[in-house]
Formats: structure tokens, sequence, C-alpha cells
């Protein structure tokens, strides 16, 4: 047996991928991602269960790590933050008949201290080429409010959103959109 083939037969790596149709807590899944992370945390390794994602973790510099080649959970927070926001934008465009061509969402992950420990910091930089700013805006609101991932973050991580032009949507502050979708103004530490 090779080592790659040893490695994805280690304790903890699912033989294949996992169910795509079940029950979970609160919901109805559609889909279930597996990935398993190996190693020293942030100087291991991480594989997905069906063998798509298999990278090296590196810790950076800034988090005392000797950076090199490899990725580090920022970034993969970062890649499917990014992903998911600009799928949930085209859906909400597509159902409102918008022509949405050449756009892209950038995701920018920090992490720092805060409160109880480490938090994460997100800034999605949203670029919709050909829409006025007020149709943008609407959209990238309506993305935030819908996304998966900003509504796993609401209230546990400060997130901005801006158009690229750099302006804040209409209806988003700073601090993004509050639990109940509306303005988190006021609130301290807001949280997208």
């Amino acid at each position: 047996m090779t080592r790659a083939a040893a490695a994805r037969h280690r304790p903890g790596h699912a033989a294949g991928p996992p169910a795509t149709a079940r029950k979970g807590g609160t919901m109805d899944l559609l889909y279930v991602a597996e990935a398993t992370a190996t190693g020293d945390g942030r100087e291991g390794a991480v594989r997905s269960s069906d063998g798509a994602l298999d990278a090296t973790l590196v810790a950076p510099p800034a988090l005392g790590g000797a950076g090199g080649v490899g990725t580090n959970p920022e970034q993969l927070f970062a890649a499917g933050y990014a992903a998911c926001f600009h799928a949930a934008l085209l859906w909400i465009a597509r159902q409102d008949r918008i022509a949405v061509t050449g756009s892209s969402v950038t995701a920018r992950v920090g992490l720092g201290e805060g409160g109880e420990g480490l938090r994460l910091d997100v800034e999605l930089l949203v670029d919709l080429p050909g829409l006025d700013g007020r149709q943008a805006g609407e959209l990238v609101a309506r993305a935030h409010r819908t996304c998966p991932y900003s509504a796993a973050t609401r209230g546990d991580a400060d997130v901005r959103v801006r158009l690229a032009d750099g302006t804040v949507p209409g209806g988003l502050s700073p601090g993004g959109v509050a639990p109940d979708g509306t303005s988190p103004a006021g609130r301290t530490g807001a949280a997208g």
C-alpha cells in the first residue's frame, strides 16, 4: 500500500464521501462535507473524506509559525465564505432576473484576540460590474442575510461587507447585519 493510500485509511478518515441528504439537528441537510485535521494543529494536515481536499497546514509567521508552502484555517475559511457568499448573491440575482456577469467576492479573514480568546474578523469585498450602487447594495444586503456563512458567524465574528468601490451597501452598517436583518448600529462589538 502506498503512503498516500495508507493516509487515506488512517483512523478518523471516512472510507467514502459523506451522505448527501440526512436529518440534521434542526433541519433536513442537503449536503454534508467532512474533513479531518491531523498533526500538530496549525502545523498539520487537513483532508476531506472524499479526498478532493488534501492540504498541508502551515502556521504563518504572524502566529509564530515558520510559514512556507501550505495553507491555514483562515485561508480555508476565507475561500469557503467567499464562494458561499458569491453563490448566495448569484442565486438572489437569478431569482430577481438581474443579469450579473464578471462578479467576484473576496473574503479577508483575520484572527485576533477579543473577548474570551481568539476571534475572527471578516471583510467581504463584493465586485458587481455594471450594476448601479443601489441595485448592487440591495443584492449584497440580501445575500448577507441569506448566506449560510453569514448566518453562522452572526454574533460571533466581526463581519463587514463593502462594495468594490469601498462603499457600504445601503441597509448595512460597517459592522454588518444583525440577526433579525436590521442594522446593528449602536450595538457594542457589532458583528455581521
